[in-house]
């Protein structure tokens, strides 16, 4: 029965992104991805609850109907980004900074990048799965904060491929880590995940071409040449930088230890869960930070002040992660929510409570901020409110 939910949604979601590709219309396109996410929740429930209904008989329950007055356009629709209600501004020295409107353009801007970057190809499925997964909205907060940096000294665009290999590699990381031999997750972004979708061999194989397609990107259109571009150096040192970032001293490192101290929080010591936060999560946020102003052609000094603002964002956003898991639904948080405490991982809640880690959380996004304080406030307003953003989200 499995195998049969798995062949069904994987041909309609084929048809989805055919679309894509045509000129379907934006609410067909948004209709048939309704049908399949609510048939396959629907479906594994069903499973779950060992009363698996006939496909058939699912899908005949999902009636979409066009709301009066809508237009039907030939554009294909971005994904949506949310934006939360409490978003903070930036401080009074730049209140007339409209960081809603800012985060609003950046991420269509990067959602049509990526959608650009990565066009598909043969073979199809594993084309399909890494799209799949790329394209299936979020925050980009990556990207916004490699652009951001790289803005603070020179012109964005020159970081537009490298913030598009961030997300990647991001995407990449969320792949493997809803793996069943992993965190096994069913959903993630509200989205049944990439290996519920393709199976596991596709879902690990789509995950590495990813991994090496974002480093090929970066090589690749970077520009050196012209008006907006970057020095050879500079490019060569952002490739060997992002390596180290999320290889067995970065990021894989981190998610090694998480792995090993599973069902064992009450041995693990406060340095060990910072270890693991700084490499598992902040070290892709302190890549991107860095990496946008070395493209940019920032000072050794400046590189020094970017480090300590994006290591201190990196590890408040993995201290609001751990809050979040254990405070919010898996609605809020379009994820499985309570995962941490189910499988006995460590997280800052467990170690020291949760007002603790909120006066963490706190001190860890002002002490960024002030690395920040030499620098026009005007120009340094995106990475202010991006700090104060990832201090104060709430999915």
């Amino acid at each position: 029965s499995r195998s049969r939910v798995r062949y069904w949604f994987r041909r309609e979601t084929a048809r989805f992104l055919n679309h894509t590709c045509t000129s379907h219309t934006t609410y067909q396109m948004a209709a048939h991805t309704t049908v399949c996410t609510t048939v396959l929740a629907r479906t594994l429930d069903s499973r779950r609850k060992g009363n698996l209904k006939s496909l058939t008989a699912n899908r005949a329950t999902v009636s979409i109907a066009r709301p009066q007055g809508c237009k039907l356009t030939k554009r294909v629709c971005q994904p949506v980004v949310m934006v939360s209600a409490s978003t903070p501004t930036a401080e009074a020295s730049v209140s007339e900074f409209d960081f809603q409107e800012y985060m609003m353009d950046k991420a269509a801007f990067v959602n049509q990048a990526l959608d650009d970057s990565l066009p598909m190809d043969y073979p199809e499925n594993v084309h399909e799965s890494m799209r799949y997964s790329l394209l299936a909205g979020g925050k980009r907060i990556r990207p916004m904060l490699c652009l951001a940096a790289c803005e603070m000294f020179a012109d964005p665009a020159v970081s537009l491929p490298t913030a598009c290999a961030l997300e990647m590699i991001h995407t990449m990381t969320l792949m493997h880590d809803d793996l069943p031999c992993m965190d096994n997750d069913d959903f993630r972004r509200g989205k049944p995940t990439n290996h519920v979708v393709y199976g596991e061999q596709v879902a690990i194989l789509a995950g590495d071409a990813l991994l090496a397609y974002a480093f090929e990107y970066i090589a690749d259109k970077t520009p050196t040449e012209g008006a907006a571009c970057a020095t050879p150096a500079n490019v060569l040192k952002v490739i060997s930088y992002l390596g180290k970032k999320v290889g067995a001293t970065g990021l894989v490192g981190g998610q090694i230890v998480d792995m090993e101290m599973e069902g064992r929080s009450e041995e693990a010591s406060l340095e060990t869960l910072q270890y693991i936060h700084a490499k598992k999560t902040a070290d892709l946020l302190d890549a991107a930070v860095v990496c946008g102003a070395m493209l940019g052609g920032a000072s050794e000094e400046d590189i020094a002040r970017m480090t300590k603002y994006s290591q201190n964002i990196g590890l408040a956003f993995q201290v609001v992660d751990d809050i979040l898991d254990c405070t919010m639904s898996s609605e809020q948080l379009g994820k499985t929510a309570g995962k941490d405490e189910s499988v006995g991982k460590t997280t800052y809640p467990s170690l020291v409570g949760l007002e603790e880690s909120r006066r963490i959380a706190r001190q860890l996004i002002d002490d960024a901020k002030a690395e920040l304080s030499c620098y026009d406030q005007t120009k340094a307003a995106p990475l202010l409110a991006l700090a104060d953003y990832i201090g104060n989200r709430q999915n």
